[in-house]
């Protein structure tokens, strides 16, 4: 029974870490360059800003996971909310895709007994599933503030990542048709193929 519940928390922390990827993914492709580097106000962070701060928590937290400290020694965390000049969007969005594969890198080889192995954050211990919550809140919560700038940046522009307004309805009809045909929907996957279905 334990064994069968740990695999199930693993399976979908992974599957919510790459949901909220794609995510980002889908705003951080809708804005310029220019809108990438953009602050709104000088005490904000530029969506550049939170992909340099995510991807150095990624490779603190996530190298040699299981056996050092997840605040590494050479990381500069504040470091990581200044922007030097000549940096580009590829280039970040380079150390994105690397940052995250260093995180599924620890996780996919995880097995239910790791679960109650304790790691340190900070000289804080963690089983090893506080530490896997830890960092799903924290990196929803900066995907979150990635997806509010690139919405605000594209204005009416924006192609939504979630249920379009006034469709809800039609949405949970679309769900169940999908159901009904066998074709499966991922969590992030359906509004935009709904919204083009629908012609919203």
């Amino acid at each position: 029974m334990y064994e069968a519940i740990a695999q199930n928390f693993l399976t979908d922390a992974i599957q919510s870490f790459r949901e909220y990827k794609k995510l980002a993914d889908k705003a951080m492709v809708q804005v310029t360059e220019e809108e990438f580097f953009l602050q709104i106000d000088n005490e904000s962070n530029s969506i550049a800003i939170i992909i340099k701060h995510i991807v150095g928590n990624m490779f603190s937290r996530w190298t040699d996971f299981l056996t050092t400290d997840g605040e590494k020694p050479d990381r500069h965390r504040d470091m990581e909310f200044v922007m030097l000049d000549g940096v580009t969007k590829d280039e970040l969005l380079q150390r994105w895709e690397e940052g995250w594969q260093c995180l599924f890198n620890a996780l996919e080889p995880l097995k239910a007994e790791d679960l109650a192995l304790k790691v340190c954050i900070r000289g804080q211990e963690h089983t090893v599933v506080e530490a896997i919550i830890r960092q799903l809140m924290h990196y929803s919560l900066h995907i979150g503030q990635i997806n509010f700038l690139a919405k605000h940046f594209r204005g009416n522009e924006w192609e939504t990542l979630s249920v379009p307004k006034n469709k809800s309805t039609e949405f949970n009809t679309y769900l169940e048709e999908k159901k009904k045909a066998g074709v499966s929907v991922g969590r992030y996957d359906a509004p935009q193929e709904f919204s083009k279905e629908s012609g919203s």
